[in-house]
């Protein structure tokens, strides 16, 4: 990339006070995370035979793939729709939907009871295709590999030539240079092959996921289930694709004191609009056509938590989002697109938690301390991650307006 879309490292501390608050619930997470490895999952998760899903599949997984959306959407704006404009965002959402789906695979990976069993659907002799979550395994595993190979031209951009490995280790400089010389040569030649693999594969796991409640008819609450369930949810995840960028974007702007990319940001909010008032069609026809508009009046959690969702999640920031001075203002844009990224996550609790009622359960389920724990953990690594990747790889665009004061003191 050239000109305004170039990008560089950004020149900034990595250790600030925000970063050690990140740290520690890191490494509680972590702890945890051991402890429930070495002890088995029903030591330190309330999960049990009535409810064998908790917060780990809502928001570890389901929310985190659902928000991982932008490096799809963005892939497929800039490059198949051919709209260079938006090439400035591109590669933090690739970064964010790269980091995203590898917390999806730790998170499931702490909830699987036989967790050392995880490479199973890798081996073809174990492949079940009448399983959904088969396909949502198989699809996950593939587009992250397929993340990786995306993002892998620009860790050659930042080290191509540069390659000075520590101590006894300097021998292997040469050979790791000429690895990421191939690799650099090669993928350049297979790169829209993989961004085409992209968006194909998100599309298809990303609507698996709502066909996986689809197998529990008599458990689900009827403003959920619904036939389009995975329809939905692939719908849900396109929108929230752009604005999670723009979440991204700012939070990268405010934590490292760069001005805010609004002329990507604002024409970029705009395709929200469309996308969310597509879904407010299909959701609330959804529930005339199944005649069950009535169940919003019947007064319960499930009713309230319904209204929350469509009220807080994408009817406000619609409406929000129809108005030029909001999207032109960088605080308002902000907080239309994070309600739109709640609203997307209320929609994963309210479908894996809330709408699933199962008849002979003892007591509802509520999530432990440590489940709550081991998902903030994963969420910190998470950005604590991020945030190494940009001050050492060419992932923002150069800000022309930075200061390169490495004393500066950050989020």
């Amino acid at each position: 990339m050239s000109g305004h879309h170039e990008s560089a490292p950004v020149r900034f501390p990595f250790l600030t006070p925000g970063v050690y608050v990140l740290l520690c619930l890191a490494g509680t997470g972590a702890a945890i995370a051991l402890y429930r490895f070495f002890t088995g999952i029903g030591s330190v998760a309330n999960l049990n035979t009535q409810y064998p899903w908790g917060i780990w599949i809502a928001i570890d997984v389901a929310s985190g793939v659902a928000l991982a959306a932008g490096g799809f959407t963005t892939a497929a704006l800039a490059h198949i729709l051919h709209r260079g404009h938006y090439e400035a965002v591109t590669r933090p959402a690739l970064l964010t939907a790269m980091l995203g789906y590898t917390f999806v695979s730790l998170g499931l990976l702490v909830d699987l009871g036989r967790y050392y069993n995880i490479w199973h659907p890798l081996v073809p002799t174990m492949w079940q295709g009448n399983s959904v979550l088969f396909e949502v395994g198989t699809c996950v595993s593939c587009y992250l590999t397929v993340l990786y190979l995306e993002f892998m031209p620009i860790v050659c951009e930042r080290f191509v030539g540069k390659v000075n490995l520590p101590g006894p280790l300097a021998g292997l400089n040469g050979l790791v240079d000429g690895i990421l010389r191939l690799a650099q040569r090669w993928l350049g030649k297979i790169m829209f092959l993989l961004i085409i693999a992209g968006v194909v594969l998100s599309c298809m796991h990303q609507s698996s996921l709502g066909a996986l409640m689809l197998i529990a008819p008599y458990k689900m609450h009827a403003l959920w289930y619904t036939p389009i369930l995975p329809m939905l949810f692939l719908m849900s995840a396109i929108a929230v694709g752009f604005p999670m960028v723009v979440v991204e974007s700012m939070w990268a702007s405010w934590a490292f004191k760069r001005k805010p990319e609004m002329e990507v940001l604002t024409p970029l909010s705009r395709f929200t609009i469309l996308l969310l008032g597509l879904y407010i069609v299909a959701k609330v026809g959804d529930l005339v056509v199944r005649q069950q508009v009535g169940l919003l009046l019947e007064g319960s959690v499930a009713s309230y938590m319904w209204m929350v969702e469509m009220g807080f999640g994408v009817v406000l920031p619609f409406l929000m989002l129809v108005q030029k001075r909001v999207r032109s203002s960088p605080k308002l844009l902000l907080t239309a697109c994070a309600l739109i990224v709640g609203g997307v996550v209320v929609n994963r609790i309210n479908v894996f938690l809330v709408a699933y009622q199962p008849p002979y359960a003892e007591k509802a389920y509520f999530p432990s301390i440590q489940e709550i724990l081991i998902t903030v953990g994963l969420i910190s690594t998470l950005a604590l991650l991020y945030r190494a990747a940009v001050t050492i790889l060419p992932v923002l665009p150069r800000d022309a307006g930075e200061t390169g004061d490495m004393n500066a003191q950050g989020a």
